[in-house]
């Protein structure tokens, strides 16, 4: 179990943020990252929970309201729990309960708080900025 508010001398308290995060890939070998309003990287749709919410359950409404993608939860497939460095919130780690889904013909638009979302290919991974999670962890999910 991970500890929400461990202490360490040199640091002071440590936040954990618990999220939710697609890795969605298409038919043309892209993946799909967005970049939040006020965010430098791009990473993975996704988000926190609602109240009652399961990890799938946010995943999927939170890719279905930032990128107007609307998948069947019987195609997604659980990835499990990753942890890193919290790309918008400064000294906070992201603890993520990942999954992944192949889309073919969708039309991604980027909404709510999104104010930009790319496919990249995996020879773009190196030039693209994205957040120490994406990078670090999900990304790779997208060509396996």
């Amino acid at each position: 179990m991970i500890d929400d508010t461990r202490s360490t001398e040199s640091s002071g308290p440590h936040r954990v943020v618990h999220v939710s995060a697609m890795v969605v890939s298409d038919e043309h070998g892209r993946a799909l990252v967005v970049r939040k309003a006020g965010a430098s990287v791009f990473q993975q749709p996704g988000g926190k929970p609602d109240p009652g919410e399961t990890a799938l359950e946010t995943g999927l409404r939170e890719l279905q309201e930032e990128t107007g993608i609307t998948v069947d939860a019987a195609n997604v497939e659980a990835l499990g729990t990753f942890t890193d460095i919290a790309a918008n919130e400064p000294g906070h780690s992201v603890v993520a309960q990942a999954f992944a889904v192949k889309v073919q013909g969708v039309n991604a638009a980027a909404s709510a708080e999104i104010a930009e979302l790319r496919w990249v290919r995996e020879h773009e991974v190196a030039d693209t900025p994205l957040a120490p999670l994406s990078r670090n962890q999900l990304i790779r999910f997208a060509w396996r």
